[in-house]
């Protein structure tokens, strides 16, 4: 191999693992958004029905001494 071989194999190895670590972001992202539009459209299914503790506010648990 010459080096010019060995630097564009280098090159295209480094542009593989930040394309694949793009492509795992997008797809992070796009799970995210669809949970989140999921909750929102439960929430708003839930105010549009008249009630009121749509979004009840989570409490820590009582420890027993």
């Amino acid at each position: 191999m010459q080096p010019n071989d060995e630097d564009d194999e280098r090159d295209r190895r480094t542009t593989n693992i930040f394309l694949l670590v793009g492509a795992a972001i997008v797809v992070g992202g796009g799970i995210w958004l669809v949970n989140a539009m999921i909750d929102a459209k439960k929430s708003e299914e839930c105010f549009e029905s008249g009630r009121r503790n749509c979004n009840p506010i989570s409490t820590p648990d009582k420890q027993m001494d």
